[in-house]
């Protein structure tokens, strides 16, 4: 599966943005869908997951409430979509695939998703 994220840029905080990626290549192969982020300095950690091609979702604490993932099968696009983005949610985010059944433990870790996309970054201004 090939992954190819967008929709990242400047924000003010309290803004809204919405991210996509666009899957290609054995996207049937995959499961679940997932987004993490990484701050400078920091380790890459869960945002939110969706089951492939259920519509099981999974969110971290951190932005339940404020972000949600979603999927548009006809065009094997996941998209995030941030409100009330906080200042301490500037970081890259990526998305990611992985082949594992969708279940709320495994879609919180890194290493349950076996393909990757680029980043966007996502920059949040106080």
């Amino acid at each position: 599966v090939q992954l190819q994220a967008s929709g990242g840029g400047l924000v003010q905080a309290g803004d809204s943005l919405r991210l996509s990626c666009a899957a290609s290549g054995r996207i049937f192969s995959a499961n679940a869908m997932g987004w993490f982020r990484q701050a400078p300095g920091k380790e890459r950690e869960f945002v939110a997951a969706i089951g492939w091609p259920s519509s099981s979702t999974h969110y971290a604490d951190s932005v339940k409430g404020r972000f949600t993932i979603s999927r548009d099968n006809a065009k094997s696009t996941v998209f995030l979509q941030m409100a009330s983005l906080k200042p301490e949610g500037t970081a890259v985010y990526y998305c990611a695939a992985s082949k594992r059944p969708f279940a709320r433990a495994v879609a919180e870790s890194p290493t349950s998703f076996g393909s990757w996309g680029q980043g966007t970054l996502v920059t949040v201004s106080s």
